[in-house]
């Protein structure tokens, strides 16, 4: 089962670092606006795994452009949500990205064969997205990302998140996402284990999305409980924790 998301969107995105004591408060004071997202209320963790393989190119050029804060900068994953090689799930080719302070996202999912999964299909992970995405626009910028930057998979990325919905806009998201970790990888689900590593270990990436602004509940949460707004990506943690990027001179 996969969670509902927009195949597109264009929004705003804030990111905080929490320690465990301060997620606990901000996650309580939150109950009173927010609900659980449907999809995990009635799950016993009330969350959900999120997997996704990124791409960049040999000189890590999506990586630096975070890392230099471009303005205007994109990046592909595939993205689906499970860890289980095994589980039929809905899997994704994603390019996410940023054009001044707006954050957008396009999606067009993998047709595979019901109860099939990304695992079972043939040829490399390239091959595999070429052959099963749907032929739109999505598609045709990742033809030409290949062509022209020579991008492939460079590091997986997986953790779980707990969503939630305002009980008066829905449009105002709110995540919890914590045990993240990275594999350097060319592979959605590797054949083999023991090379992942812990990325931000013991804390908490808040994220705050939403279309028009911020309510003023969420405002004095802020205020309480001092929140400092990061710029901070977690492909770029996984490709510094692995230390994957060259130097620049």
């Amino acid at each position: 089962m996969t969670p509902r998301t927009h195949l597109h969107f264009n929004r705003y995105e804030f990111k905080y670092i929490l320690e465990p004591g301060l997620r606990r408060d901000i996650e309580r004071e939150l109950n009173f606006f927010m609900a659980l997202d449907p999809f995990v209320a009635g799950k016993p963790d009330k969350k959900y795994t999120v997997r996704s393989l990124y791409f960049d190119n040999r000189g890590f050029t999506h990586y630096y452009d975070k890392i230099d804060g471009q303005l205007t900068r994109s990046k592909f994953r595939l993205r689906t949500y499970t860890r289980d090689p095994a589980e039929p799930c809905a899997a994704f080719l994603e390019i996410k990205g940023r054009h001044n302070n707006i954050v957008f996202k396009h999606r067009t999912p993998l047709d595979m064969p019901d109860g099939a999964c990304f695992a079972e299909q043939q040829g490399g992970t390239v091959d595999r997205i070429l052959r099963l995405s749907r032929p739109d626009e999505v598609l045709q910028q990742f033809r030409f990302e290949l062509a022209r930057r020579f991008i492939k998979p460079v590091m997986l990325i997986d953790y779980r998140r707990r969503p939630y919905v305002s009980r008066l806009d829905p449009e105002f998201r709110v995540t919890f996402d914590e045990q993240l970790y990275g594999e350097a990888t060319e592979d959605l689900f590797p054949d083999k284990v023991g090379f992942r590593r812990s990325i931000l270990t013991g804390k908490t990436v808040l994220e705050v999305k939403f279309r028009y602004h911020v309510p003023s509940w969420f405002h004095r949460i802020i205020q309480t409980y001092e929140l400092h707004r990061i710029s901070i990506s977690k492909i770029c943690k996984g490709i510094e924790t692995f230390g994957l990027a060259p130097a620049l001179d």
